[in-house]
């Protein structure tokens, strides 16, 4: 009989994982990983460890599988929050939830799962993996879920290889209410659950409250860039290469204070990122501002009026080769190759047309239509037809 250990979040996802597998005949062991202890940054009512703990301890009882807690905060921390806190430092926009899976799930507590003599790990996400023989080697995909508004491959988008080979993603061929459903004819504590919405494996965070934590308050100003500024209205130049275009396009605007007019302040230009418009606290606009930069050096934050400010949107984006990770590595492009695919650059959005283009020292994401808010730090994943093929950090 294989043995599979379960992540038990103490949601319904996780739940329903365990009791699906224990059904196919598998001996299931379910962990709760208890990755943050400092109460004082989350809300407690909404996600607290506690009663997520307390949630899988009573699911794995009524399914009368062995259940115990494992620590892990000493390596998140190290791992995900000291991570966090350095990229929003740098004016980046880091995604814990993507390293989550990467440091810690697939990591940290697949190596816990491993020594347990573990087959396989299973997490509740809605993703599907299949297997192909491909030149006489099994080679592992990692698919989207079949829920369109569930699928969570995004969040795995850094796995490899070798951690997919011993993953197991038992609901990704279910939607959310068949997954409810299910919980509610087994009996399970948390079929009724709200999701939780917090950092993974945290809770809800107060973001501004957490990095305010390391990173100290400092006031700067709200500067507005006006919809005709210069460089926007400027003629494109003559490319040589297609790779001086890619490089033209994918290089951000630059603003200095002179260039718009101070409408406000704000407390640390490092507690923002790009696309946010909550939080600036600034009136008499015609329509909502829209954070468009943020320079943490000198402190300041430049913003837009409304949705469509052309500050907002990039077309190219680029991946350096140290933040390129390839799910397929046989798929692997040389220099000078493209490939068509589809992209996204943050998990609730749909997926757009886009070609990569290989470079010596990179990689250029094109995208057919315009992106909003592309922020240095968040990933982009490639995918061809429902496979999720690789992803990359935002230089």
């Amino acid at each position: 009989m294989k043995r599979v250990v379960v992540g038990l979040s103490g949601g319904v996802d996780s739940s329903v994982t365990a009791h699906l597998l224990k059904e196919q005949g598998y001996e299931v062991i379910g962990l709760f990983m208890k990755n943050w202890h400092d109460d004082s940054v989350t809300i407690s009512n909404e996600c607290p460890w506690l009663e997520d703990s307390n949630d899988a301890m009573i699911v794995a009882e009524r399914l009368g599988i062995p259940f115990q807690v494992v620590d892990l905060s000493e390596q998140y921390k190290e791992r995900i929050v000291d991570y966090m806190f350095a990229e929003y430092e740098k004016g980046r926009t880091p995604n814990p939830d993507v390293l989550c899976n990467r440091e810690i799930k697939f990591d940290v507590f697949m190596d816990i799962a491993l020594k347990l003599g573990a087959d396989f790990v299973a997490t509740g996400h809605y993703c599907r993996k299949d297997e192909e023989l491909i030149d006489g080697k099994s080679i592992y995909k990692l698919l989207a879920g079949k829920d369109n508004n569930k699928d969570q491959s995004y969040f795995l988008c850094q796995l490899s290889q070798q951690q997919l080979a011993k993953a197991l993603f038992p609901i990704g061929e279910l939607t959310k209410p068949e997954v409810r459903e299910i919980a509610k004819e087994a009996d399970l504590i948390t079929a009724e659950k709200k999701d939780s919405q917090g950092l993974c494996f945290i809770g809800k965070v107060r973001l501004p409250e957490f990095l305010q934590q390391k990173l100290q308050p400092k006031k700067g100003d709200i500067v507005t860039i006006p919809a005709d500024f210069s460089e926007y209205v400027k003629e494109q130049p003559q490319f040589k290469t297609k790779e001086e275009e890619l490089n033209h396009l994918s290089t951000k605007f630059v603003y200095h204070k002179t260039d718009g007019k101070i409408v406000g302040s704000h407390q640390g230009a490092h507690y923002f990122t790009k696309g946010q418009r909550k939080g600036l606290n600034v009136g008499g606009t015609k329509e909502a501002l829209y954070v468009i930069e943020t320079d943490v050096i000198d402190n300041l934050i430049y913003t837009g009026e409304g949705k469509q400010h052309q500050g907002l949107y990039r077309n190219v984006l680029f991946v350096a080769n140290d933040e390129i990770h390839l799910v397929r590595e046989d798929l692997r492009l040389k220099s000078g190759e493209t490939m068509k695919v589809d992209a996204r650059i943050r998990y609730r959005q749909a997926l757009e047309k886009a070609t990569l283009h290989k470079v010596d020292t990179g990689l250029y994401v094109e995208f057919k239509n315009k992106q909003s808010a592309i922020q240095e730090g968040q990933f982009v994943a490639w995918y061809k037809n429902e496979e999720l093929l690789g992803s990359g950090v935002i230089s």
